[in-house]
């Protein structure tokens, strides 16, 4: 059972106009640098099984809790939260530790991140491992217009677009609630009911399925949105259409070698073409939900480490 107090304490390093709450394991400049990004409604915490034993593995781990969360800086600007803001953090990171380059791994809207980040900076990502949440090929019509005319207007990603701050509130009425019933495991697949679905979990009196972690694992999320709110890390998802347009111009094939891994139970939809964007992609599956690092953390960092490992071999490290 992982004990929070078992975590790094975190350092504020200013970057890039903002502050950003950072954890870390593993020595400075002594292996391999690899930064984890954290997904939606998450924390650096959902790394925390992963954290260790990539330091062991010789690698400098770097955990920042991305901008919107935790206590790092809340920018007031929707626009702020653009990809261009979030690759410039994570840029920004690498250059305070003097890295020219790093491993990228990324979880959920993390994943959105490190995907972006690597079309827009492929000089500073020299591999990339992303879970749950596949590239975005980028089509003709912004992202949340394809959402809202193929999954409607109550689908989450365009709910927080057309509808600012409705949810939000209720997020932030219902904190603990929405954050046990979310983080669950072995959840029973479920017809999907009339209205916002992530609306009816925050209010729902009863969690599905079995909890993915601890009382006092859980109590680190529900303390840190309790003083952040939800306004700030919704606003990434308010800049969907922002960053379908400023990817317009970048090559959108990306060249790294990278390693995807899906949750075979997940909702999260798996790319069909994913190769043709990232002809170096290595795709596995783990048995279990959206929560993948945190429900299958010895899994995970098995794929992760031996992935790594054929990688630094392939090029005679």
């Amino acid at each position: 059972m992982f004990n929070p107090v078992d975590f790094p304490e975190p350092t504020l390093v200013s970057v890039n106009g903002v502050e950003l709450e950072v954890f870390e394991a593993g020595r400075r400049n002594s292996g391999e640098p690899i930064v984890l990004c954290h997904g939606w409604p998450e924390h650096a915490f959902s790394w925390r099984h992963q954290m260790r034993a990539l330091a062991a593995a010789g690698h400098h781990v770097i955990v920042p809790n991305q901008r919107g969360y935790g206590n790092s800086s809340r920018p007031a600007e929707v626009t702020d939260y653009d990809i261009e803001h979030l690759s410039g953090d994570l840029i920004a990171l690498l250059d305070h530790y003097g890295y020219q380059d790093a491993t990228f791994v990324g979880h959920d809207w993390g994943a959105f991140v490190v995907w972006g980040l690597t079309l827009l900076h492929p000089s500073r990502v020299n591999k990339v491992i992303n879970l749950s949440v596949p590239y975005f090929e980028r089509g003709e019509k912004p992202w949340t217009e394809v959402m809202e005319a193929t999954l409607g207007g109550d689908f989450y990603f365009v709910h927080f677009n057309r509808q600012p701050g409705v949810a939000d509130a209720v997020f932030e009425d219902n904190t603990f609630r929405f954050l046990r019933n979310m983080y669950r495991k072995n959840v029973p697949f479920a017809e999907p009911q009339p209205g916002m679905a992530l609306i009816n979990l925050a209010r729902a009196e009863t969690p599905l399925g079995e909890p993915l972690m601890s009382d006092s694992e859980l109590a680190v999320f529900v303390s840190a949105f309790e003083s952040s709110g939800f306004t700030a890390s919704i606003n990434w998802y308010r800049n969907l259409d922002r960053n379908w347009r400023l990817l317009a111009d970048v090559d959108p094939i990306i060249r790294q070698p990278a390693l995807m891994i899906y949750g075979d139970r997940d909702v999260v939809q798996r790319s069909e073409n994913l190769a043709d964007f990232v002809p170096l992609v290595e795709v596995v599956s783990l048995d279990c939900g959206h929560w993948i690092q945190q429900e299958k953390p010895e899994e995970t960092n098995q794929l992760i480490l031996t992935w790594l490992e054929r990688q630094g071999a392939a090029h005679g490290h």
